[in-house]
């Protein structure tokens, strides 16, 4: 991963995050269209608002989901199949785990969503994320 994304990523996330107070999913899907430069319509950056970890119950993550979601707007404005964007989803899910992990909130997020913990704790995570998936994009020639 190279420098500038990361930190790229890291003052966007924090951006996002503190200033913004937007979740995971809505981070990632945001940033990804604003490093393609690919317009996204407000509606679908709202409709973000349930998916970290399915509404904090810890099934997805939300970090996989606003990737996916980005992989099907990116494909749709490219005219793709719903197999090719399907299989770009794949091949993200099965990338996201092996450098992760998991796919799964509970696992990636082991604390939780308890009512008095911390603020975005997962910014460092999703700094990291938001950048592996730029990479993997640009390794994929996505």
């Amino acid at each position: 991963m190279t420098d500038a994304v990361q930190q790229w990523a890291c003052e966007r996330v924090h951006q996002c995050y503190w200033q913004d107070d937007w979740n995971c999913a809505r981070t990632q899907l945001v940033l990804q269209c604003e490093a393609a430069q690919l317009p996204l319509p407000p509606l679908w950056a709202e409709a973000m608002a349930g998916l970290h970890g399915a509404g904090g119950y810890g099934a997805q993550c939300g970090l996989v989901e606003g990737m996916l979601v980005f992989l099907g707007l990116q494909g749709a404005l490219a005219e793709e199949s719903a197999e090719e964007i399907s299989a770009h989803c794949r091949n993200f899910a099965a990338a996201y785990e092996a450098h992760f992990g998991s796919l799964l909130c509970r696992q990636l997020r082991p604390q939780g969503f308890p009512q008095d913990g911390p603020s975005h704790a997962c910014e460092m995570l999703t700094a990291q994320a938001v950048a592996f998936a730029r990479q993997w994009l640009l390794a994929e020639k996505l």
